[in-house]
Protein backbone atom coordinates (compact mmCIF):
# COMPACT_ATOMS: atom_id res chain seq x y z
CA UNK A 1 0.00 0.00 0.00
CA UNK A 2 2.83 2.76 1.21
CA UNK A 3 4.76 1.79 -1.34
CA UNK A 4 2.60 2.79 -4.44
CA UNK A 5 2.25 6.02 -2.40
CA UNK A 6 6.10 6.82 -2.28
CA UNK A 7 6.94 6.58 -5.76
CA UNK A 8 10.32 8.03 -7.31
CA UNK A 9 11.61 8.28 -3.50
CA UNK A 10 10.74 5.26 -1.49
CA UNK A 11 13.88 3.17 -3.56
CA UNK A 12 15.74 2.26 0.01
CA UNK A 13 19.72 2.03 -0.79
CA UNK A 14 20.58 -1.79 -1.44
CA UNK A 15 23.34 -1.63 0.08
CA UNK A 16 21.98 -0.98 3.52
CA UNK A 17 21.49 -3.37 5.75
CA UNK A 18 20.79 -3.83 9.48
CA UNK A 19 24.21 -4.17 11.55
CA UNK A 20 23.41 -7.72 13.91
CA UNK A 21 21.86 -6.64 17.30
CA UNK A 22 22.11 -9.72 18.98
CA UNK A 23 25.47 -9.42 19.73
CA UNK A 24 25.50 -5.69 20.63
CA UNK A 25 23.97 -3.79 23.23
CA UNK A 26 22.36 -0.18 23.11
CA UNK A 27 23.86 2.60 23.03
CA UNK A 28 21.04 4.99 24.26
CA UNK A 29 18.07 3.36 26.19
CA UNK A 30 15.24 5.01 27.34
CA UNK A 31 13.16 3.32 30.46
CA UNK A 32 9.33 5.09 30.58
CA UNK A 33 10.47 8.47 29.96
CA UNK A 34 8.39 11.25 30.82
CA UNK A 35 8.29 15.10 30.10
CA UNK A 36 5.03 17.43 31.78
CA UNK A 37 5.42 20.97 31.42
CA UNK A 38 3.94 23.50 33.75
CA UNK A 39 2.91 26.65 33.07
CA UNK A 40 0.95 29.91 34.95
CA UNK A 41 1.76 31.39 38.42
CA UNK A 42 -1.34 31.27 40.24
CA UNK A 43 -3.44 28.65 38.86
CA UNK A 44 -1.12 25.93 37.10
CA UNK A 45 -1.48 23.65 34.36
CA UNK A 46 0.20 20.76 33.59
CA UNK A 47 0.93 19.47 29.45
CA UNK A 48 1.55 15.66 29.13
CA UNK A 49 4.65 16.17 26.32
CA UNK A 50 5.98 12.48 26.84
CA UNK A 51 4.22 9.88 28.22
CA UNK A 52 5.96 6.10 29.00
CA UNK A 53 8.68 6.56 26.05
CA UNK A 54 10.85 3.38 25.66
CA UNK A 55 13.09 2.74 23.17
CA UNK A 56 16.93 1.44 22.31
CA UNK A 57 19.50 3.18 19.91
CA UNK A 58 21.54 0.31 18.18
CA UNK A 59 24.79 0.85 16.95
CA UNK A 60 25.57 1.74 13.14
CA UNK A 61 21.06 1.79 12.90
CA UNK A 62 19.08 4.84 12.00
CA UNK A 63 15.85 5.26 14.07
CA UNK A 64 13.37 7.66 12.96
CA UNK A 65 10.61 9.30 14.62
CA UNK A 66 7.99 10.21 13.05
CA UNK A 67 4.35 12.04 14.00
CA UNK A 68 2.54 15.53 13.63
CA UNK A 69 3.67 19.03 14.81
CA UNK A 70 3.30 18.88 18.79
CA UNK A 71 3.34 15.47 19.14
CA UNK A 72 6.38 15.29 21.45
CA UNK A 73 9.39 14.60 18.65
CA UNK A 74 11.66 17.11 19.82
CA UNK A 75 10.72 16.84 23.30
CA UNK A 76 12.45 13.41 23.48
CA UNK A 77 15.31 14.77 21.43
CA UNK A 78 16.22 17.36 24.01
CA UNK A 79 15.76 15.06 26.58
CA UNK A 80 18.80 12.71 25.32
CA UNK A 81 21.14 16.08 24.98
CA UNK A 82 20.29 16.75 28.03
CA UNK A 83 18.47 20.71 27.52
CA UNK A 84 15.67 18.89 29.04
CA UNK A 85 15.51 16.96 32.24
CA UNK A 86 13.18 13.89 32.34
CA UNK A 87 10.22 14.28 34.88
CA UNK A 88 9.84 10.79 35.22
CA UNK A 89 11.80 7.66 33.64
CA UNK A 90 15.28 7.01 33.17
CA UNK A 91 18.10 7.56 30.37
CA UNK A 92 21.20 4.91 30.32
CA UNK A 93 24.02 5.47 27.89
CA UNK A 94 26.00 2.14 27.73
CA UNK A 95 23.43 1.09 30.63
CA UNK A 96 24.91 3.84 32.64
CA UNK A 97 21.84 6.28 34.17
CA UNK A 98 22.60 9.49 33.31
CA UNK A 99 19.35 10.71 33.65
CA UNK A 100 20.26 13.35 36.57
CA UNK A 101 24.15 14.25 35.77
CA UNK A 102 24.69 17.71 36.12
CA UNK A 103 28.51 18.60 36.80
CA UNK A 104 30.63 20.01 33.67
CA UNK A 105 32.83 17.33 33.77
CA UNK A 106 30.16 14.85 33.20
CA UNK A 107 28.39 16.66 30.74
CA UNK A 108 31.35 17.31 28.39
CA UNK A 109 31.92 13.70 28.23
CA UNK A 110 28.56 12.84 27.22
CA UNK A 111 28.44 15.74 24.58
CA UNK A 112 31.57 14.69 23.13
CA UNK A 113 29.61 10.95 22.01
CA UNK A 114 26.10 12.38 21.72
CA UNK A 115 25.78 15.68 19.49
CA UNK A 116 22.72 17.12 17.82
CA UNK A 117 21.37 18.87 14.70
CA UNK A 118 18.43 20.83 14.09
CA UNK A 119 16.21 21.99 11.51
CA UNK A 120 17.32 25.73 10.68
CA UNK A 121 21.43 26.01 10.42
CA UNK A 122 22.15 28.85 10.41
CA UNK A 123 21.03 29.25 14.30
CA UNK A 124 23.52 27.33 14.87
CA UNK A 125 26.42 29.34 14.03
CA UNK A 126 27.73 32.72 15.39
CA UNK A 127 27.40 35.20 12.39
CA UNK A 128 30.21 37.12 14.20
CA UNK A 129 32.83 34.07 13.41
CA UNK A 130 34.52 32.26 10.49
CA UNK A 131 33.72 28.32 10.12
CA UNK A 132 37.23 28.02 11.38
CA UNK A 133 36.70 29.35 14.57
CA UNK A 134 33.80 26.83 15.02
CA UNK A 135 36.67 24.09 14.89
CA UNK A 136 38.62 25.62 17.28
CA UNK A 137 36.28 25.82 19.44
CA UNK A 138 35.59 22.10 19.22
CA UNK A 139 39.19 21.51 19.34
CA UNK A 140 39.38 24.03 22.75
CA UNK A 141 36.49 22.40 24.46
CA UNK A 142 36.35 18.81 23.85
CA UNK A 143 39.75 17.87 21.91
CA UNK A 144 42.69 19.73 23.44
CA UNK A 145 45.25 17.66 23.25
CA UNK A 146 44.67 17.45 19.59
CA UNK A 147 47.89 18.79 17.75
CA UNK A 148 47.34 18.11 13.60
CA UNK A 149 43.93 20.37 13.69
CA UNK A 150 44.25 21.32 9.77
CA UNK A 151 44.83 17.90 8.78
CA UNK A 152 42.28 16.88 10.93
CA UNK A 153 39.42 18.88 10.22
CA UNK A 154 40.27 18.98 6.88
CA UNK A 155 40.08 15.10 6.68
CA UNK A 156 36.28 15.50 8.16
CA UNK A 157 35.04 18.26 4.94
CA UNK A 158 36.44 16.43 2.82
CA UNK A 159 34.48 13.00 3.88
CA UNK A 160 31.10 15.67 3.53
CA UNK A 161 32.04 16.65 0.08
CA UNK A 162 33.39 20.10 0.96
CA UNK A 163 36.58 21.79 -0.14
CA UNK A 164 38.47 22.96 2.96
CA UNK A 165 40.39 25.88 1.46
CA UNK A 166 36.95 27.42 -0.23
CA UNK A 167 35.01 26.82 3.23
CA UNK A 168 37.22 27.38 6.37
CA UNK A 169 37.65 31.02 6.12
CA UNK A 170 34.29 31.66 5.20
CA UNK A 171 30.86 33.21 7.26
CA UNK A 172 27.76 31.86 7.88
CA UNK A 173 26.07 34.07 5.65
CA UNK A 174 28.47 33.56 2.57
CA UNK A 175 26.92 29.41 2.56
CA UNK A 176 24.20 27.69 2.11
CA UNK A 177 21.69 25.64 3.94
CA UNK A 178 23.07 22.50 2.38
CA UNK A 179 26.70 23.19 3.10
CA UNK A 180 25.95 24.37 6.73
CA UNK A 181 23.91 21.20 7.42
CA UNK A 182 27.05 19.65 6.48
CA UNK A 183 29.47 21.54 8.21
CA UNK A 184 27.59 20.22 11.14
CA UNK A 185 27.41 16.57 10.34
CA UNK A 186 31.05 17.46 9.95
CA UNK A 187 31.53 18.65 13.36
CA UNK A 188 30.12 15.68 14.62
CA UNK A 189 32.90 13.19 12.62
CA UNK A 190 35.53 15.48 14.28
CA UNK A 191 34.03 14.57 17.66
CA UNK A 192 33.85 11.03 16.75
CA UNK A 193 30.10 10.49 18.01
CA UNK A 194 28.17 7.53 19.00
CA UNK A 195 24.92 9.33 18.88
CA UNK A 196 23.29 11.79 15.99
CA UNK A 197 20.00 13.62 17.04
CA UNK A 198 18.70 14.73 14.04
CA UNK A 199 15.71 17.18 14.38
CA UNK A 200 14.10 18.13 11.14
CA UNK A 201 17.45 17.83 9.77
CA UNK A 202 16.30 18.44 6.04
CA UNK A 203 12.99 20.13 6.50
CA UNK A 204 14.67 23.49 5.02
CA UNK A 205 16.26 22.06 2.19
CA UNK A 206 15.80 22.01 -1.40
CA UNK A 207 14.84 18.38 -2.60
CA UNK A 208 18.27 17.65 -4.26
CA UNK A 209 19.89 18.99 -1.38
CA UNK A 210 18.09 16.82 0.88
CA UNK A 211 18.83 13.65 -0.56
CA UNK A 212 22.50 14.41 -0.91
CA UNK A 213 22.35 14.96 2.72
CA UNK A 214 20.44 11.77 3.65
CA UNK A 215 22.41 9.57 1.43
CA UNK A 216 25.29 10.87 3.37
CA UNK A 217 24.33 10.28 6.70
CA UNK A 218 23.36 6.72 5.79
CA UNK A 219 26.88 6.48 4.65
CA UNK A 220 28.48 7.57 7.71
CA UNK A 221 26.01 5.75 10.28
CA UNK A 222 27.17 2.20 8.17
CA UNK A 223 30.94 3.12 8.06
CA UNK A 224 31.35 4.41 11.35
CA UNK A 225 28.56 2.47 13.81
CA UNK A 226 26.94 5.61 14.84
CA UNK A 227 23.13 5.57 15.69
CA UNK A 228 20.80 8.47 14.71
CA UNK A 229 18.00 9.35 15.94
CA UNK A 230 16.08 11.19 12.91
CA UNK A 231 13.21 12.74 14.28
CA UNK A 232 10.65 13.95 11.22
CA UNK A 233 7.12 14.41 9.99
CA UNK A 234 8.00 13.05 6.48
CA UNK A 235 6.89 9.37 6.24
CA UNK A 236 8.84 9.29 3.01
CA UNK A 237 11.91 10.08 4.39
CA UNK A 238 11.43 8.01 7.08
CA UNK A 239 11.10 4.94 5.11
CA UNK A 240 13.64 5.96 2.82
CA UNK A 241 16.32 6.32 5.34
CA UNK A 242 15.56 4.14 8.48
CA UNK A 243 16.22 1.27 9.84
CA UNK A 244 13.71 1.39 12.76
CA UNK A 245 10.40 3.79 12.92
CA UNK A 246 8.44 4.74 16.15
CA UNK A 247 5.38 6.67 15.42
CA UNK A 248 4.25 9.54 18.12
CA UNK A 249 0.99 10.53 18.66
CA UNK A 250 0.17 13.00 21.66
CA UNK A 251 3.31 12.62 23.80
CA UNK A 252 2.78 8.28 23.47
CA UNK A 253 4.68 6.00 21.09
CA UNK A 254 1.83 4.25 19.43
CA UNK A 255 3.57 2.20 17.05
CA UNK A 256 7.35 1.08 16.86
CA UNK A 257 9.45 -1.91 15.13
CA UNK A 258 10.82 -2.61 11.90
CA UNK A 259 10.72 0.56 9.01
CA UNK A 260 9.35 -2.31 6.56
CA UNK A 261 6.73 -3.70 8.99
CA UNK A 262 5.48 -0.84 10.25
CA UNK A 263 4.98 0.52 6.52
CA UNK A 264 3.75 -2.57 5.27
CA UNK A 265 0.94 -3.60 7.59
CA UNK A 266 0.35 -0.43 9.98
CA UNK A 267 -1.96 -1.20 13.14
CA UNK A 268 -2.50 1.73 15.13
CA UNK A 269 -5.54 3.94 13.92
CA UNK A 270 -3.41 6.86 14.19
CA UNK A 271 -0.66 5.12 12.02
CA UNK A 272 -2.68 4.17 9.24
CA UNK A 273 -4.24 7.49 8.99
CA UNK A 274 -0.87 9.29 8.64
CA UNK A 275 -0.59 6.60 5.91
CA UNK A 276 -3.69 7.52 4.30
CA UNK A 277 -2.47 10.72 4.05
CA UNK A 278 0.24 10.72 1.28
CA UNK A 279 -0.46 11.86 -2.13
CA UNK A 280 -0.20 9.30 -4.39
CA UNK A 281 1.63 10.20 -7.70
CA UNK A 282 -0.60 10.14 -10.42
CA UNK A 283 -4.10 11.12 -8.87
CA UNK A 284 -5.60 14.59 -8.50
CA UNK A 285 -6.32 15.81 -5.03
CA UNK A 286 -10.30 15.57 -5.35
CA UNK A 287 -11.42 18.96 -3.60
CA UNK A 288 -14.82 17.71 -2.41
CA UNK A 289 -12.33 15.10 0.25
CA UNK A 290 -12.75 16.70 3.56
CA UNK A 291 -10.00 15.36 6.63
CA UNK A 292 -11.92 15.45 9.92
CA UNK A 293 -9.79 15.17 13.04
CA UNK A 294 -12.81 14.32 15.02
CA UNK A 295 -13.16 11.28 13.01
CA UNK A 296 -9.81 10.13 13.48
CA UNK A 297 -10.03 10.70 17.26
CA UNK A 298 -13.35 8.58 17.71
CA UNK A 299 -11.65 5.80 15.78
CA UNK A 300 -8.60 5.71 18.60
CA UNK A 301 -10.88 5.90 21.12
CA UNK A 302 -12.37 3.21 19.78
CA UNK A 303 -9.38 1.36 18.85
CA UNK A 304 -8.77 1.65 22.76
CA UNK A 305 -11.64 0.48 24.09
CA UNK A 306 -11.63 -2.75 22.24
CA UNK A 307 -8.00 -3.07 23.48
CA UNK A 308 -8.95 -2.25 26.74
CA UNK A 309 -6.54 -3.63 29.73
CA UNK A 310 -3.47 -5.23 26.57
CA UNK A 311 -1.51 -1.85 26.98
CA UNK A 312 1.91 -2.03 24.50
CA UNK A 313 2.06 -5.41 23.01
CA UNK A 314 4.79 -7.10 20.44
CA UNK A 315 2.67 -8.30 17.39
CA UNK A 316 6.58 -9.92 16.99
CA UNK A 317 9.70 -9.48 18.18
CA UNK A 318 10.09 -5.97 15.44
CA UNK A 319 6.57 -4.61 15.49
CA UNK A 320 5.00 -3.04 18.35
CA UNK A 321 1.45 -1.62 18.89
CA UNK A 322 -0.27 0.58 22.35
CA UNK A 323 -3.19 -1.40 22.08
CA UNK A 324 -4.62 0.33 24.92
CA UNK A 325 -3.88 3.35 27.51
CA UNK A 326 -5.79 1.73 30.24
Amino acid sequence: MIIRLLVGITQRLEVKKLVETKKQTPIIEAEDLGRVFVSGVFFKEQTVAVKDASFKMMPGTILSLIGESGSGKTTIGRMILKLLKPTSGRLLYHGEDITNITSKDDLRKYYSKVQGIFQDPFSSFNPLFRVDRVFDMVYDIFLPHVKNREERTAEVLESVNLNPERIMHQFPHQLSGGQLQRLLIARALLLDVEVLIADELISMLDASTRMGILNLLVDICQKRGMSVLFITHDLALGYYISDYTMIMHRGLLVEKGATAKIYDKPVHPYTKMLFNSVPDIGKRWDKNEKFIPEQVDQEIDKFYKENKGQGFEYLDSDHGVLLSTE
